[in-house]
């Protein structure tokens, strides 16, 4: 399905019609707010699932080895 120019000047001009000329800034401020808010939430998500710095407990203290016997402290 290829638009034209014509086609699209027919489908601005039917949507100012039906929604008149004040409405359409109206709603074109809230989808850019909108997609605003999503790019905030992705970029809050991608952070949150790869961190910049290891949580407490992952890798943060060095692997110790067991001591002889296998740290098992029986007879």
């Amino acid at each position: 399905m290829n638009l034209g120019p014509q086609e699209i000047l027919i489908i601005a001009l039917v949507i100012l019609v039906l929604f008149g000329a004040s409405r359409i800034p109206q709603f074109f401020r809230g989808l850019g707010r909108g997609i605003r808010e999503f790019k905030e939430e992705l970029k809050k998500a991608d952070e949150e699932s790869s961190p910049s710095e290891p949580r407490e407990g992952e890798g943060s203290a060095p692997h110790q080895p067991l001591p002889p016997g296998g740290g098992t402290s029986g007879s």
